[in-house]
C-alpha cells in the first residue's frame, strides 16, 4: 500500500476517534458549570482515547500571567510555566496553536519529561480574547500530531473557552 494511502487511512481513523471522544466529552460536560471538573473530564477522555497521547493536561493562566498546572493525566508535569518559556508559553503568548514535530528543535522547550518527542498546545480563549488556559498534549513519538489533531483540539478548546471563559 502506498504511503499516501496509509496516511489517508490513518487520518480517517483518527477523525473517527475524535468524533467519538468529542461526543463523550460533550455529553459529560453538557450541564457542568465547574471549570476544574470540565478540565479533568476532558483530559481523562482524551488521554484514554489516543495511544499517541502520553501526557495530557491543562495549564491555567493566573493573574500574574503565569501558567499553573491544572488537571492532567500521565507523569508529573511542570508546576509553573512562565509565558516566555516553552511550547505552552508560546501558545499562551501568541494565542495560537503550537504543533511541534520535534521538541528538541523548539527554542526554549522545557523538558518536564525527557521522553517527550513531540507536542501540541492549544490555547483556550475567553470570550474577551484573553487566555483562560492551554491544553498541552505530549507524545513520546516523533511527529505524533497532525492537522487532524489540530483541527479537532482547536474546536474543542473554542467550545471550552466559550462555555467557561465568561
Amino acid at each position: 500500500m502506498p504511503s499516501s494511502a496509509i496516511h489517508a487511512k490513518e487520518a480517517t481513523l483518527r477523525e473517527e476517534q475524535y468524533r467519538e471522544v468529542r461526543e463523550r466529552i460533550d455529553a459529560l460536560i453538557e450541564d457542568e458549570d465547574d471549570w476544574v471538573a470540565a478540565m479533568a473530564t476532558v483530559v481523562c477522555e482524551l488521554y484514554q482515547a489516543f495511544d499517541h497521547y502520553h501526557w495530557t493536561g491543562f495549564y491555567r493562566m493566573t493573574r500574574d500571567r503565569t501558567l499553573v498546572i491544572g488537571p492532567f493525566q500521565g507523569m508529573h508535569g511542570c508546576l509553573r510555566i512562565d509565558l516566555s518559556r516553552g511550547v505552552c508559553g508560546a501558545a499562551a503568548r501568541t494565542q495560537e496553536t503550537q504543533l511541534v514535530d520535534d521538541v528538541d528543535e523548539f527554542p526554549g522547550h522545557i523538558a518536564c519529561d525527557p521522553r517527550t518527542r513531540s507536542e501540541i498546545v492549544v490555547p483556550v480563549l475567553k470570550s474577551d480574547g484573553s487566555v483562560l488556559a492551554v491544553l498541552d498534549i505530549d507524545s513520546n513519538d516523533h511527529a505524533a500530531f497532525t492537522d487532524v489533531d489540530r483541527e479537532h483540539l482547536e474546536g474543542l478548546c473554542s467550545v471550552l473557552g466559550s462555555k467557561y471563559g465568561d
